[in-house]
């Protein structure tokens, strides 16, 4: 298994081009479920999840061809089977997407109840009650969900009971080929669910309201779409990532291939904490603070400040003068990455989904565990100013989200290397 062996206190420099969106490249993998074309989609991550869905699709029955390690070509009409393998979705939560393209398009599908990183409970109810809606019929056996609608799926008015990036995008899709007009309300409204209406949009796929909390979408009544050949957006995960790394270390770096307008919340609250910026189309330079300050985070929905981001800022909150606070909003369980810094001599203080972060302590290299995919890399900024030689084990975490993540530090400078054990 490998991990990573990082030498803190180096100093970086230097550009990183951000990679594709993750979250963005999964649901379009699953969109390709709709198209009667073949699909090319360009800027895909090289990374674990993609390599997941991916296989899936071809447990199915699509083509799926690696033009390069990030161009993907995927022809789905051959499809002989709708059952997702409780083998593979149980590795990726995301896998439930395939659950509406398929139920749209052929009346029928057998989906294992998801897995993925432990960060808390994320209902599928959700799902399942806006498919009900649109006239399907649900039923939980044997851990997978047999969804059925011989009649094909057709136009509802549904109101989410709370916003779910997954299940917006589930809906969407199933929407595209429903019989009729679906009226999304409370829908999410992140980039990634705003490049797939706009994928579905240039389709031909008659949709308003995009990049709002409410969608209007006239299906195709079954029929399939011609899909254009697109490019993915950047991960704004990843960028935000790299600007911590930057920040924590208190150095100048130049993230590249980034899109700005989708990292208002991030550049905010980096301002915040006295670090300034230069903007230049798709580049954003970190510049150092002449004192790291204190924050206040509460994680909330796109625009707000993305639960995706928390640990990397946790991280950070430890080199700033002062007290932090990180209100943690979405997931119950996502501060497991609090025991594994207290060992690098980190005082966090929890109360409840309320963490207390006192900054501005030595951290000491140790041996760290990952326990999900933003904890990883929060682990990993720690190490960057902890003092000697932290290895940070069970990184394939890691690796289901960030593409190439040591090469990419150890171009800014850092001394990290990745080793087997």
């Amino acid at each position: 298994m490998d991990y990573l062996q990082i030498k803190g206190g180096a100093k970086l420099s230097g550009e990183v081009a951000i990679s594709g969106a993750k979250n963005a490249t999964l649901p379009l993998i699953a969109l390709t479920l709709l198209a009667k074309n073949t699909v090319v989609l360009d800027n895909i991550p090289n990374v674990a999840d993609i390599k997941t869905l991916v296989q899936l699709l071809t447990n199915l029955g699509a083509k799926c061809e690696f033009l390069t390690p990030n161009s993907l070509k995927i022809n789905t009409n051959a499809i002989h089977s709708t059952k997702a393998n409780y083998d593979i979705v149980r590795k990726m939560r995301a896998s439930i997407l395939v659950l509406g393209p398929l139920l749209a398009r052929f009346g029928h599908c057998e989906v294992s109840l998801p897995g993925g990183c432990a960060i808390g409970q994320r209902p599928i109810d959700l799902h399942l009650s806006a498919l009900e809606k649109m006239g399907a019929n649900i039923e939980i056996k044997d851990g997978y969900v047999i969804a059925t609608a011989p009649d094909g799926l057709k136009g509802a008015r549904i109101v989410f009971d709370k916003i779910t990036v997954t299940g917006s995008e589930n809906i969407i899709m199933a929407a595209a080929l429903a019989k009729g007009t679906t009226h999304l309300i409370n829908v999410a409204k992140e980039p990634e669910v705003v490049q797939l209406c706009e994928i579905l949009a240039a389709a031909g796929v008659e949709i308003t309201g995009v990049a709002t909390d409410e969608l209007v979408i006239k299906g195709s009544a079954k029929s399939l779409l011609n899909i254009a050949d697109f490019a993915v957006i950047p991960d704004r995960i990843e960028a935000a990532t790299y600007l911590c790394a930057g920040a924590i270390t208190n150095s100048k770096i130049t993230i590249t291939k980034s899109n700005p307008a989708h990292l208002v919340a991030i550049l905010t609250k980096l301002e915040q904490m006295g670090f300034g910026f230069e903007i230049l189309e798709d580049k954003i330079i970190i510049l150092p603070a002449k004192k790291v300050k204190p924050c206040d985070i509460v994680t909330t929905e796109y625009p707000g400040f993305p639960t995706d981001a928390q640990a990397q800022f946790m991280a950070l909150a430890l080199t700033a003068q002062g007290v932090s606070t990180i209100d943690e909003r979405l997931f119950e369980n996502r501060f497991m990455h609090v025991s594994e810094l207290s060992r690098m001599g980190a005082d966090i203080g929890l109360n409840g989904h309320i963490a207390h972060i006192q900054g501005g302590l030595e951290l000491n290299a140790t041996d760290v565990m990952a326990t999900d995919l933003r904890a990883s890399s929060a682990l990993v900024l720690a190490a960057l100013v902890a003092k000697g030689v932290t290895r940070v084990h069970r990184i394939y975490h890691l690796d289901r989200g960030y593409e190439n993540l040591e090469l990419k530090f150890k171009a800014l400078g850092a001394d990290i290397t990745r080793l087997s054990e």
